[in-house]
């Protein structure tokens, strides 16, 4: 064999070893990052989600939460985390796209590299079953007599709860005091024991409890969710106000090609699973797959509307 030979055999080696340590992924367990407390719909979003990931890769994937800053923590630590495949992010929009709006967030649309978007929870108004406010005409007459005499719990400063009410006071011009909290399970303890009036939780956070302990007034769906066939829908009670939580998978920005079809592969195959769509509904959750590219398409025009939103009507507290 003469030295071109060699030198051939040689890069072809190299190649096919480089490719085998590609195809090879993954080799070690995966993290998957949700910047919620426990309890919340996007952290039982992710903990379904595992379960299938765990079965179709042949890794663990375990979820941990990094709640704080309306989950611009865990977000942040996933745009900074290398990009090797094995730390990913469940989140949750608007929050991917408005918290940069609003601050200085620690990673922007461009941080991240886009999988896969799962399902959407409509947004929606709860309250105590004991409380005094039976329809969201109960809520906002009592609201208009005083501003912010009512309170209204939500996840954080700009996430999909605190915008609801940014829009539904746009809507209507009453105007509630907003409480946040780090994610839905606080918040729902908070509206139990009496601490908040008003929580904007997600349907699926809700449905749960509706009727046993809390009260839907009504959810931000274009119309009814089969999933709550008996809450009625903000427009329906002549709020024109439709907004929801739409939760997918990121990765870190620079992630190789052969790692993100690998996992683009899995999440659509997850999507697509009949016992995981099951599990959704159990948790009054839509499905709303999207891959990454379109999910990326529909995130930007997003974030031209909140956007814009910012400047009429900044949320800031």
């Amino acid at each position: 064999m003469n030295f071109k030979q060699c030198f051939t055999a040689a890069v072809f080696g190299v190649a096919l070893a480089a490719s085998g340590s590609a195809f090879a992924w993954p080799d070690r367990p995966i993290e998957l990052i949700v910047g919620f407390a426990p309890g919340g719909g996007t952290d039982l979003t992710a903990r379904t989600l595992a379960k299938y990931l765990e079965q179709d890769l042949g890794q663990t994937v375990t979820v941990i939460n990094k709640p704080g800053a309306s989950g611009a923590i865990g977000l942040a630590y996933v745009g900074r985390a290398k990009p090797d495949g094995y730390t990913l992010a469940m989140t949750n929009m608007p929050g991917l796209v408005s918290l940069p709006i609003e601050r200085k967030a620690g990673f922007t649309l461009d941080s991240f590299t886009y999988l896969a978007n799962l399902v959407r929870d409509p947004s929606a108004f709860s309250v105590k079953l004991d409380s005094p406010y039976k329809s969201m005409k109960d809520l906002i007459a009592e609201a208009g007599k005083e501003a912010e005499a009512i309170s209204y719990g939500s996840t954080g400063v700009g996430t999909d709860d605190h915008l609801a009410l940014v829009l539904f006071e746009q809507a209507t011009g009453v105007q509630l005091n907003h409480v946040p909290f780090n994610g839905a399970g606080p918040l729902r303890n908070a509206l139990l024991g009496g601490h908040t009036d008003v929580g904007g939780m997600n349907l699926g956070e809700a449905m749960p409890y509706n009727g046993e302990v809390v009260r839907i007034l009504g959810q931000a769906s274009e119309k009814r969710s089969p999933l709550a066939p008996d809450v009625p829908t903000f427009k329906e009670q002549g709020i024109d106000l439709v907004f929801a939580s739409e939760r997918g998978v990121v990765a870190p920005k620079g992630l190789p090609e052969e790692v993100s079809a690998r996992l683009r592969e899995a999440l659509k195959k997850v999507a697509a699973e009949p016992e995981f769509q099951q599990h959704m509904q159990q948790q009054f959750t839509e499905m709303d797959y999207l891959d990454g590219d379109a999910w990326l398409a529909r995130l930007k025009e997003s974030d031209e509307r909140f956007r814009k939103l910012w400047a009429e009507q900044p949320w800031t507290e």
